[in-house]
This record gives C-alpha cells, sequence and structure tokens, in this order.
C-alpha cells in the first residue's frame, strides 16, 4: 500500500559522534551505520518519542588480517576493541561476523548499537529534540555487545520498554522503566536466550499483562503434510501478573502460513494496541532472498478477550520496503528490502507508524483507521 504522509524523520546524518557514549574510548575511528528500528511513544506533553537504535562501526573493522569487533568491558567499565583472525571468520554479512568451529553457529557484531531519545512533534513529521544526555547505552556484562530494537507500551501510568541486550552470556529481553517517557531506569532482564521481540500490549486483560514473543532455535519440528502451517520462528503469548515474571502461554499465537514464503520467517513488529475491532498487531514478515531477505510489515486483530484467537489476518502487507524513500541516502545502503516497524500511536483518524527502512533509518507513516477494519 501508498500513503500520502510516508517518509523518512532520522538518518545516520543527523546523528552527532561527538555526543555518542563510545565517544573518545576506542582510539579508532567510528560511523553511524544505522539509526533505525525506533520505539513509539507519546509525551506528556504530546510529543512524540522514538527511541532510537543506533548502530555505531568501526570504519576500518578490518586491519593487520584481524576483523574487530567493539566490546563494554564490565571490568573497566570502558568500550574496547577485539580482534578476531580473518581465517578463523565468515564476513559475507556487512552486520555481524560468523566465527568458524564448533558444533553451533557463533556470530559477534561488526557495531555496537545504543539508543537514543529523540522527541517529534505530535503528527511525528518534525524533529524537536535529540536527547543525548539520555542515551541509553551497554552498562553490564549481559549486554556487552549492544542494546538493541526498543519496543515502548505505556500501561496504566508506566511506561515500558523492552529491549534486546547482546552478549556471549545470553541474547535476553531486558525491561526499562519510565513515568515520564523520557527518563528511563534499568529494571530487571524479563526472557532469557533468544527469545526476541517481546511486545508488552498496552493494557491489561482481567489485570494481566499480556506479551507477544518470539523464541528463536537451529531446530524446529514439521507440521504434519497439509497443513496451513509451516515451521519456524513463530510470535508467542505470554502473561504476566506484574509485568517482570512471564509464563508462556499453552496456544500458539500468530504462525507462518505454508501456502506462502512471503512469511516463511516473522517476528513482532508494533506492541499491540486496543481498538474497536479487537488488538492490532503489526508484525514483520521475511521471504527468503539473499542474506538477509525481504522484511514486509503484515497486520492481525486478536481477539480483545483472549489474544490467543486471531479474527482477522489479511495475507498482503500493509506496508512494503521503500527504494524511493532511501533514494536520497542511496550511498549510505547495506542492506535493501527492509521495512521492520517498531511502534505506533493513536493520532485521530489514522494511526503514526515508526519503522526501521533498511537497517538505515526512521520512517514515519500515517496509516488511515480504515486500512484496518476487517
Amino acid at each position: 500500500m501508498r500513503f500520502a504522509i510516508d517518509k523518512l524523520i532520522l538518518s545516520p546524518d543527523d546523528i552527532d559522534l561527538s555526543l555518542s557514549p563510545l565517544a573518545g574510548q576506542l582510539g579508532a575511528d567510528t560511523f553511524i551505520l544505522g539509526a533505525f528500528n525506533p520505539g513509539l511513544t507519546r509525551l506528556p506533553n504530546g510529543n512524540l518519542l522514538l527511541m532510537v537504535r543506533v548502530a555505531e562501526a568501526l570504519c576500518d573493522p578490518i586491519r593487520d588480517k584481524h576483523v574487530h569487533a567493539i566490546r563494554w568491558d564490565d571490568d573497566s567499565g570502558r568500550f574496547l576493541l577485539d580482534a578476531w583472525p580473518l581465517e578463523l571468520v565468515d564476513t559475507a554479512d556487512p552486520r555481524k561476523f560468523l566465527i568458524h568451529g564448533g558444533g553451533w553457529r557463533i556470530m559477534a557484531l561488526t557495531s555496537l548499537s545504543w539508543l537514543l531519545p529523540v522527541e517529534l512533534s505530535p503528527d511525528g513529521l518534525d524533529r524537536i529534540a535529540i536527547h543525548y544526555d539520555r542515551a541509553i547505552a551497554p552498562s553490564a556484562s549481559f549486554q556487552c555487545y549492544g542494546v538493541e530494537d526498543a519496543r515502548i507500551s505505556k500501561v496504566d501510568d508506566l511506561y515500558m520498554m523492552t529491549t534486546c541486550s547482546v552478549s556471549p552470556e545470553r541474547h535476553s529481553t531486558t525491561l526499562y522503566c519510565s513515568g515520564d517517557g523520557l527518563n528511563w531506569g534499568f529494571d530487571d532482564i524479563v526472557l532469557d536466550h533468544q527469545n526476541k521481540d517481546m511486545l508488552i500490549f498496552e493494557g491489561r486483560i482481567d489485570g494481566r499483562y499480556w506479551a507477544q514473543t518470539r523464541p528463536l532455535g537451529d531446530l524446529y519440528f514439521a507440521y504434519p503434510p497439509g497443513s496451513p502451517w509451516r515451521a519456524g520462528p513463530s510470535i508467542n503469548l505470554a502473561t504476566s501478573p506484574d509485568g517482570r515474571h512471564w509464563k508462556p502461554c499453552r496456544r500458539p499465537g500468530l504462525r507462518p502460513r505454508s501456502g506462502t514464503v512471503a512469511t516463511a520467517r516473522m517476528g513482532g513488529g508494533a506492541p499491540p494496541i486496543l481498538t474497536d475491532h479487537g488488538w492490532l498487531s503489526l508484525w514483520h514478515g521475511v521471504e527468503p532472498k539473499e542474506i538477509v531477505g525481504i522484511y514486509r510489515t503484515y497486520w492481525s486483530l486478536l481477539d480483545r478477550d483472549d489474544p490467543a484467537c486471531v479474527l482477522h489476518s489479511p495475507a498482503e502487507p500493509v506496508l512494503e520496503p521503500s527504494a524511493e524513500l532511501t533514494k536520497p541516502i542511496e550511498h549510505q545502503l547495506y542492506v535493501r528490502d527492509v521495512v521492520f516497524t517498531t511502534g505506533i500511536v493513536d493520532a485521530g483518524d489514522h494511526y503514526i507508524v515508526a519503522s526501521g527502512e533498511a537497517d538505515l533509518a526512521c520512517r514515519i507513516t500515517h496509516v488511515p483507521k480504515h486500512v484496518f477494519i476487517p
């Protein structure tokens, strides 16, 4: 679909590296690989807040026959560089490198991600302020390779932000909380290894918190022949009495369909919000292509009292990657065909949807509400 208001609101050139949490610590030049996948919420003053993932990378990661990774070091309280011999790694994907050997995949990143609050006008179309003083960077060993992909939900009077914390210890979901949507405090690890894209519903059901989760793994059991479902990553559900301790639901959530490869891989997008027709869930489907694949945004409506019951889930995407939007920053592209929706807010007769575009920039789209009426 095409929408009248659809633009990039932030790109790498808008980030001031001198104000980065990494500034002056590495003894090497860095650049912004991407400013993307922003969490989205509305602040008490009516403005919008993007919590932008800033991926900061080395300008020359490969030198002296080694590839280098940035890491937060708990002992020194600083960011350091690790060097890996080139003969031990695979650098085909510009976002990471795989380390040879062992009975399972081991990787490290060519950049380190931190989170930057960016305040927008109420319609999301103008930048008001970039709050470098409130940036969130790694501060513990379990997030030594970065803090990624914020998703923000407001439940009652509390802003709750889930993030992905990356380290050799675990690939965990971490929770930050705020009373005003701008000043965040670390709460705790809430989901353990490789459970990504955790989205807390914006509201409770019968007093309980609900969330979408996406456990990952290298092995999935097959559905029987003729099943409408395809084996692979799916969007599961969990409930909690307090937003910290989560129990998986017995019933499945959203699953990839067997009749199409467009959603062969899927994961959560924006935190579900309640509409007159049920919980609106925006999620991403990935069609296999080359290394990264084609990411598109799809939508589903879930029953307001039982989110395991899917009421409506069209096969057509609502958002697709836009080469037209990225044309002005074509020289900075390192992946293509990716739109990764990460936030939604109500704006009257339409929704404001925030996405990452091409793992590079932040995209704002105004989607009329009638689009989501079954």
